[in-house]
């Protein structure tokens, strides 16, 4: 079994397309700055905010199940700043992504978020889980280590 360093370091050497779900735009929240960091770090995003039309030059969406089917099938990772009880939620939609397209491949939860019960269900259904960590400080991490 991979532990969570070895998993993190996989996910962040492998994917490249993050669906960031509750991305601010509000540029002094932890949401838009992690969001601009993975920007500036090579990852294209996708933004799901209800309540933006475009957040860091993107196109913002509702929800994971409102993003045009061409997008849709592109993600690969999954990164929320939502609170914990909206995980399960968020976990059944990219379950539905996934057994359409074999994609998403990863549930992130920012620091802070846990929901065990949604985490052991996206395990269930193929998806890596990792919960109560940062992108953008697990990311500079490694870039710091190659240094």
């Amino acid at each position: 079994k991979m532990t969570d360093e070895n998993l993190i370091q996989d996910i962040l050497h492998t994917y490249r397309i993050v669906a960031i779900i509750g991305l601010s735009k509000n540029s002094n929240k932890d949401s838009y700055k992690v969001g601009k960091y993975l920007q500036d770090n090579g990852f294209k995003i996708i933004p799901i905010n209800p309540f933006a039309e475009e957040i860091l030059g993107e196109k913002s969406y509702k929800n994971l199940l409102e993003i045009p089917l061409d997008l849709q099938k592109t993600i690969e990772i999954i990164d929320i700043f939502r609170p914990s009880n909206a995980i399960p939620k968020i976990v059944e939609d990219a379950i539905k992504l996934k057994e359409i397209y074999g994609l998403p491949c990863v549930i992130w939860m920012q620091l802070t978020i846990i929901n065990d019960k949604a985490a052991e269900i996206a395990k269930k259904a193929g998806f890596k889980v990792v919960m109560d960590r940062c992108m953008k400080i697990e990311h500079s991490k490694i870039l710091k280590r190659r240094l």
